[in-house]
């Protein structure tokens, strides 16, 4: 009985175990990268959107991620009012480009060929529910 006790507990920690590690190796996964362009006579990003809805008396802030994915590890953290510019999308959530000083990202000209975003700005992924349409 004892054993059967013994190997019972330690299959439930193995499986925690890599039910952790699954977690961690998930939230560590390389980052989805933002693309911008692809169409030499509009903007690089189409639109722009503003922060809204995000509960004051909550966490209060809209998590940007690495990916298109609640699983991605969080890179920054945005708040009601700030207005990001709408460049990608993947099912609910949106590929974003945005400062948090008012600066030119680059993406309200044209840039001809589809690419990842690398321009002086923030860049990531943030869910679709919390960003309305602003501008474009």
């Amino acid at each position: 009985m004892v054993s059967m006790f013994n190997s019972r507990t330690f299959g439930l920690a193995a499986a925690l175990t890599l039910t952790g590690l699954s977690a961690t190796a998930l939230a560590q996964q390389p980052q989805v990268p933002v693309l911008v362009g692809g169409e030499a006579d509009y903007d690089a990003c189409g639109s722009q959107g503003v922060v809204r809805g995000l509960d004051p008396n909550g966490d209060g802030f809209l998590a940007v991620r690495g990916g298109p994915s609640s699983k991605y590890g969080m890179l920054d953290k945005i708040y009601n009012g700030m207005i990001v510019n709408l460049c990608d999308q993947r099912g609910s959530w949106l590929g974003v480009v945005y400062s948090h000083e008012t600066r030119d990202c680059g993406v309200g000209t044209p840039w001809p060929r589809r690419q990842a975003y690398s321009g002086p700005c923030r860049s990531g992924w943030v869910y679709k529910k919390f960003v309305t349409d602003y501008a474009g």
